[in-house]
């Protein structure tokens, strides 16, 4: 792989290239970090019983809150965190989505999506627990897993 930096104090924004034969694991994983930014969290706090656990944003179903209390959830419990879900919105990678108004999804976690009249259901692989999509978010979700699924 060639590296190339081009500096110019014309420019008025930063802008990155990748220029590429085909799409890899290798050039999949340095756009996702470069798409991220420095938002390369890979582990959150989170607050159970009195007690502070180190929790891996890989294994974090989604974010949700209630009466002004988020929770991190995992397959199979449920942590606090200091954070508002907009912070988190800012902070996590591209991997995670706002859903609704109270949700943010892992959507690496996603195992099926049923759709009906009235709702969009999401489920996770090994766990119990779901999520509903609301319906002003359900197209970007669409979009987003049709544009991870063009990637790989």
């Amino acid at each position: 792989m060639k590296v190339k930096l081009e500096i110019n104090p014309d420019c008025k924004e930063t802008e990155v290239t990748i220029s590429a034969a085909k799409m890899d694991a290798e050039i999949e994983k340095l756009y996702k970090m470069l798409q991220d930014g420095e938002k390369n969290l890979s582990q959150i706090e989170g607050f159970k019983d009195n007690v502070s656990y180190y929790l891996n944003l890989s294994e974090i179903l989604f974010f949700e809150t209630d009466s002004k209390v988020v929770m991190a959830h995992t397959a199979k419990n449920a942590y606090q965190v200091k954070y508002k879900l907009y912070e988190l919105e800012d902070i996590l990678g591209s991997n995670f989505m706002r859903v609704a108004k109270s949700t943010i999804l892992n959507l690496d976690q996603i195992h099926a999506i049923t759709r009906s009249i009235s709702n969009c259901q999401i489920q996770f692989q090994d766990s119990y627990k779901t999520v509903y999509v609301s319906r002003h978010y359900y197209r970007d979700l669409r979009n987003r897993l049709d544009e991870r699924r063009q990637l790989s």
